[in-house]
């Protein structure tokens, strides 16, 4: 009994087994004749019948030369009697034969001399057709070559899977001489193929008979253990011609360029996706974090496991030069992160926002100093020294399995901003020339809009700076009002404005109230709402009327650079409870009175101060104690894709009078403001407060 997966040795039942019809005897249909010394057909197969058409009956006891034409039987009994003459004789060779329907038949002989247990003598004569023998000699002898020359692995295996054959190539390709792979199983024939995968395959083409065409795998030969190859592998099964499964063929045919070439072309592919996906993905915003960002999550995990977007310290302060930084120690700052998995590796990077100070002879700062990509393909232990910040980080990629890294610089304009660092850990190839190639497109076309974010951050800090410094303080108490005002920058997707309010103290006791916005956006609206609002201040010393005012202002912002502005003038008189109002194209402003439903002044409105000169008209209003004016700019109720009518609604709904002004100012600001902060807002709650002065 067989142990251990091992075969039992043969029985007696395996030594003796019937063979199925339709074999190659079968298909040669060999006949077999016996001779006696007289020359005499003493034994008659049935193949001999299919051959030469006459039954047994008909041959038995005839004379063998007479079924021989007259022309060649001298040489027949020529040839009879020197093999009967001699001890082993034999002979073999085409002869002719007369056939029963008069015809004459070339036949394929082997004769031989028997010698029965009397010493008798006889002739033994096995003939075939020599057109179907010779047809199966050239098929044998041509299947035998073919399989021998071909460059592709053929190797047979039987029923056990166990090789019966092998041709060279498949030899070569398992490192065996074609004869060493006999009797071997799958692993010992092809251990070059992954073996449970390949030999459960080949079982199921057994079982079902249904082919395996052209799977491609891969694998590392024995004689090349250091390359990886591949193969298509095709396995179909062996069976008779009564379709009885004699084992199975295995073609290993390789497929190494090929495979390689369309692995080129798919990464082709990849890299331009990755490309187009950039073009798309960083930049969306002017936002500096957010540009970096976009980078970093795009190059993960396409080109790296790990990538850090970090920016020269000096280039965010715009003291950078148009040239890369002098050599020597360069100190960074963190934009982004980005990890393919969580892995101990994130925590050794420099973290987001923070500064980090690289000597000379660590890589980042290598590649940024000479503007050019550093690759180290494989990392060693004394690599990581020059890779990350401290000894704690170098340990924590060791392990995390940092295998190989890209550092390449982000250069805008001429000008080096920073680097995109790369890290593999999961991914197992290192980084290759293609790599170094595609990181360079993308930090080229990312630093582009680092650098637009950069300036336009500057531009920005510096108008709001300038626009801040224009706008007022907390106004002091006026006579007979409670004044409340915000100021809200667009947001960080948006340039700053020229909104404006101011609260001006009056001759007699009078305040005037004043919000304005000048079109268009950046250092130019701030600087042209600063020279607008010096105008107003200047002329309301005049103590003129508002549409008197409007009309100066607009006379004198001809020639401004950006001069189209929209502006709200109100002078409150607290002793006779007046309120003198004129607009210049400005939305109306809004009169809250305790206990009854706010409403819009719907007041002349003008045209917008810059657009030449046009009437302008004061409308009077009184005001009672606790009435509230509430005076604001289009960024506080314009909306994209709302109706305007319907957002002023919504303005005369939040509004609550007697309440705190504070808490109505950021009540207004929270519920209307514009989440994607479009434009500026200027706002401006004033209440009349009762007093002696107050009508």
């Amino acid at each position: 009994m067989a142990t251990n997966g091992s075969r039992a040795p043969p029985g007696p039942e395996d030594r003796v087994r019937s063979s199925p019809s339709g074999g190659l005897m079968d298909v040669l249909a060999v006949a077999a004749v016996v001779v006696d010394a007289d020359g005499r057909i003493v034994l008659w197969s049935p193949q001999a019948e299919q051959l030469m058409g006459y039954s047994a009956a008909e041959a038995l006891g005839r004379s063998a030369v007479g079924l021989v034409p007259d022309e060649y039987r001298e040489r027949a009994r020529g040839l009879f009697a020197e093999m009967m003459a001699e001890h082993t004789g034999a002979w073999a060779g085409v002869f002719p034969v007369l056939h029963k329907d008069g015809g004459t038949r070339q036949l394929e002989f082997r004769n031989m001399r028997l010698t029965d247990d009397r010493g008798a003598c006889y002739a033994l004569g096995l003939a075939a057709d020599p057109g179907t023998l010779q047809q199966m000699e050239r098929e044998v002898a041509l299947s035998t070559r073919v399989v021998a020359q071909s460059p592709i692995g053929i190797a047979i295996f039987d029923v056990d899977l166990r090789a019966v054959s092998v041709n060279p190539a498949l030899g070569a390709l398992s490192g065996l001489a074609p004869h060493e792979c006999l009797g071997r199983d799958v692993p010992g024939t092809l251990p070059f193929l992954e073996p449970a995968a390949t030999g459960s395959a080949m079982r199921e083409v057994l079982r079902t008979g249904k082919p395996l065409r052209d799977r491609t795998v891969t694998g590392f030969p024995p004689g090349d253990p250091g390359q990886e190859y591949a193969w298509s592998v095709s396995f179909f099964r062996l069976e008779s011609a009564n379709g009885d499964v004699l084992g199975l063929t295995a073609a290993v045919r390789d497929v190494t360029e090929s495979h390689r070439a369309g692995n080129e072309a798919a990464r082709a592919r990849e890299r331009l996706t990755t490309v187009a996906d950039a073009t798309a993905r960083v930049g969306t915003t002017l936002d500096l974090e957010q540009t970096a960002r976009e980078l970093a999550d795009v190059v993960v995990p396409r080109l790296a496991d790990l990538a850090a977007v970090d920016i020269l310290d000096e280039v965010l302060d715009h003291r950078g030069s148009d040239r890369a930084p002098a050599g020597g120690p360069a100190v960074f700052r963190a934009l982004a992160l980005a990890e393919a998995d969580p892995t101990e590796a994130a925590h050794a990077a420099d973290p987001v926002g923070g500064a980090a100070r690289y000597e000379t002879e660590r890589l980042v700062t290598r590649c940024v100093t000479t503007a050019s990509p550093v690759r180290v393909p494989r990392v060693r232990e004394a690599d990581l020294s020059l890779i990350a910040r401290d000894g704690e980080a170098a340990a924590q990629l060791a392990r995390a399995g940092l295998h190989s890294y890209l550092a390449v610089p982000l250069i805008a304009r001429g000008t080096v901003l920073g680097a995109l660092d790369l890290k593999r850990i999961g991914n197992p190839e290192p980084f290759d020339e293609d790599d170094v190639v595609l990181a360079r497109e993308l930090a080229g076309r990312a630093a582009i809009s680092i650098d637009n974010a950069r300036w336009y951050q500057r531009e920005r800090a510096t108008a709001l700076t300038l626009q801040r410094a224009l706008l007022p303080q907390l106004p002091e108490p006026q006579p007979g009002l409670e004044v409340a005002c915000r100021y809200q920058p667009a947001g960080a997707a948006s340039e700053i404005g020229g909104d404006w309010f101011d609260v001006l103290p009056l001759a007699g006791g009078r305040t005037a109230l004043v919000v304005g916005d000048v079109m268009g956006s950046g250092v130019t609206a701030a600087a042209t709402m600063g020279q607008l609002r010096t105008t107003i201040r200047a002329l309301s010393d005049l103590d003129l009327d508002p549409d008197r005012i409007l009309g100066s202002v607009d006379r004198s912002s001809t020639g401004l650079e950006q001069s189209i502005a929209t502006c709200v003038y109100a002078a409150y008189d607290p002793a006779t409870g007046e309120c003198r109002v004129a607009t210049a194209g400005h939305l109306p402003p809004v009169l809250a009175r305790p206990g009854r439903r706010p409403q819009l002044l719907w007041l002349p409105t003008g045209a917008p101060l810059g657009v030449g000169i046009v009437p302008f008209h004061t409308t009077v209003v009184r005001l009672h104690p606790g009435d509230e004016l509430v005076l604001y700019t289009d960024g506080l109720v314009e909306v994209r894709g709302r109706d305007i009518d319907e957002r002023l609604t919504e303005l005369l709904d939040l509004l609550a009078p007697g309440a705190a002004l504070e808490e109505t100012c950021d009540r207004l600001l929270t519920a209307l403001r514009d989440p994607d902060h479009h434009d500026d807002i200027a706002l401006l709650v004033a209440r009349v407060t009762p007093g002696p002065l107050a009508g």
